[in-house]
């Protein structure tokens, strides 16, 4: 065959991607490259392998006919490659993980940061967005996500759970009325997401506190919680993002806790491949002891304290 792994590779990326844009952009090639590489083994194969619409590139039978095939190449070739790169128990190479922001910004850092120092040769890449990513399409390697997927040649394994909570800063709750119930919760200013920009049904809990809409909003998590950190109002935030934090405090702590899990989502055939299923493995262990770690610190650290001890009567 033509090209070889090369073309199969141009292939699985048109096949993931629904355009010669989109799988230029995601192998560092300009989409005329791409378009003669597809040309090249269709003509090697003597069939047409994609349909070309307004919608994108669409798989045609040959396609579908093909594509078990070109994923069980890429397979062997991430196989091989570790098995060149193998350093005894050592990962090297690159794995990239999709996370929602929240889990990116307060749990991941820490998390990787071990990994990385244990194994050094290995290149995670974090990819943070407020979105369910699309394995599928080979947005990443894997993903950590509030929800278990489907559909798909996917599996799911969970990581553990943590507790949405109620925050606000010190200087906010300082200045503003008290506290004491959920029925209270109307005079003051909720920060949270967009409702329609909501990538989640597990995100959407401003029902389980009577709201219809934020005075203040943002799609991303991050952002919400910076906004409660500088005094704007009051936050779900994920109960690990306030471990060690010295101006958001716990607010209701006895009234309102929402359970969520994490889940981490990965193709099936990935399982075979050593660098995969090794830092799998690290990911949800390191994930699960800094989890435990956040709960230690705040049972004592200042994040710990309710609101309702900070605000006279």
């Amino acid at each position: 065959m033509a090209g070889g792994w090369d073309d199969l590779r141009v292939f699985l990326a048109v096949a993931r991607q629904g355009s010669l844009s989109g799988a230029g952009q995601a192998l560092a090639l300009d989409p005329a490259t791409v378009g003669r590489r597809v040309a090249r083994l269709e003509a090697a194969l003597g069939a047409p392998l994609f349909r070309k619409s307004s919608g994108g590139y669409a798989l045609t039978a040959a396609g579908e006919r093909l594509t078990p095939h070109a994923e069980a190449v890429e397979q062997a070739c991430a196989r091989g490659e570790d098995a060149v790169r193998g350093q005894g128990d050592r990962l090297s190479g690159v794995v990239r993980v999709g996370a929602p922001d929240g889990c990116a910004n307060f749990l991941l850092p820490q998390v990787v940061s071990g990994i990385v120092a244990a194994h050094p040769g290995l290149e995670v890449q974090i990819v943070a967005l407020p979105r369910v990513f699309n394995l599928n399409r080979r947005e990443a390697d894997m993903a950590v996500a509030v929800s278990a997927p489907e559909a798909g040649r996917l599996t799911a394994q969970k990581i553990a759970e943590y507790q949405l909570v109620l925050a606000a800063s010190r200087a906010y709750l300082a200045g503003a009325p008290p506290i004491r119930t959920l029925a209270d919760l109307g005079a003051h200013r909720m920060i949270g997401y967009i409702p329609e920009m909501i990538f989640d049904k597990e995100l959407d809990y401003l029902r389980d506190l009577g709201m219809d809409r934020p005075g203040l909003a943002s799609n991303s998590v991050a952002v919400q919680h910076q906004m409660a950190r500088a005094g704007a109002g009051l936050v779900v935030t994920h109960d690990f993002a306030l471990a060690g934090d010295d101006l958001l405090s716990r607010v209701l702590a006895e009234e309102f806790a929402l359970t969520r899990r994490f889940y981490l989502i990965r193709h099936a055939d990935d399982a075979r491949v050593p660098r995969m299923a090794g830092f799998a493995e690290l990911l949800v262990s390191g994930m699960r002891r800094q989890m435990a770690r956040t709960r230690g610190a705040l049972t004592e650290g200042p994040g710990s304290e309710d609101a309702m001890s900070q605000q006279s009567d």
